[in-house]
């Protein structure tokens, strides 16, 4: 791991564009699922496991694949 991953990394200004475009397109995906899967567990596992992609896609807008920060 890089040295780095356990700490801020604050984004770019382009890096935040792509979070915002990124976030948007998971809100919109949230949006069908919430009209489309009957509510109960299985709902509500996909859903933590959609917050837990888009989360990892932040991560993935500002770090390499090593940890190291994309700048």
């Amino acid at each position: 791991m890089h040295e780095s991953t356990f700490e801020y990394l604050k984004p770019t200004d382009e890096q935040m564009k792509a979070m915002a475009r990124v976030r948007a397109a998971f809100a919109e995906l949230n949006n069908v699922l919430a009209g489309e899967l009957p509510a109960g567990p299985d709902a509500t596992y996909v859903v933590r496991k959609l917050r837990e992609c888009a989360m990892w896609a932040n991560v993935a807008i500002t770090r390499h694949q090593d940890g190291s920060p994309r700048s």
